[in-house]
């Protein structure tokens, strides 16, 4: 598998580079976001994920994400980032990232989430029960398309992130059934309790934006208080 690795402290990018070859890993490396968006629109670059800083000269790690995935480039994301604040996190799930990481990390757990990720992104393409990868579910007049990662309507196609389509996948699995934040963090994204829920309250609100005929007042992705979330659709 191919790594990109957008990091504009060298020393950083070399140790990423460095253990990433070690553990078998294909790698290059771009020191701003200039030079890694020119890196990805070449026809000949194939990225199995990118791993991605925030704060870097010319081109902000955010741009960065945002740019790929309104050019429909859905690279798992791994972004790493020294601002701690949640809605700076957020800000990164709103870009379009797929996971984050705060500087600084120790190896074993960047090892551990980058190849998490990777893993979701196989087992995403691969799972066939209880909802088939290729299987088209209409929900509100609204095909979603787990296989190409879509969410169509008469009027528009909307390009969903790897993890926004395995959340929404997985509640949908649930049969209307309430599902806890920790469980989403915990068998959707494979993190730990203590990492901050806040990300998955965003999501929902995109996912709400995507389905709902109002997203103020939703019908299908319903908040259960003290609890978490539950999808529900007469579809």
């Amino acid at each position: 598998m191919k790594i990109l690795i957008v990091e504009d402290e060298k020393n950083i990018a070399d140790g990423i580079k460095f253990n990433l070859e070690a553990d078998g890993f294909e790698t290059e490396t771009a020191a701003d976001g200039e030079e890694a968006l020119e890196k990805l629109t070449d026809p000949e670059a194939a990225f199995d994920a990118i791993v991605l800083d925030v704060m870097m000269p010319k081109v902000d790690g955010f741009t960065v994400a945002r740019t790929l995935r309104e050019r429909s480039d859905f690279t798992p994301i791994l972004m790493l980032t020294a601002l701690g604040k949640p809605e700076d996190v957020l800000s990164g799930f709103e870009a379009g990232a797929d996971d984050y990481l705060p500087k600084p990390f120790e190896l074993n757990i960047f090892l551990a989430r980058l190849n998490g990720l990777l893993r979701r992104r196989e087992w995403f393409l691969k799972e066939q029960e209880p909802v088939k990868a290729d299987e088209i579910i209409e929900v509100n007049n609204r095909l979603i398309d787990f296989e190409n990662l879509e969410i169509r309507s008469e009027t528009d196609t909307i390009q969903l992130t790897l993890m926004e389509a395995k959340l929404l996948r997985f509640l949908i699995e649930k049969g209307g059934a309430p599902v806890s934040r920790k469980t989403i963090l915990e068998e959707v994204w494979d993190l730990h309790e203590e990492t901050d829920t806040r990300a998955i309250d965003n999501f929902i609100v995109r996912l709400r934006k995507y389905l709902e005929e109002d997203p103020t007042n939703p019908k299908i992705l319903l908040t259960v208080r003290g609890i978490g979330y539950k999808f529900v659709s007469e579809d």
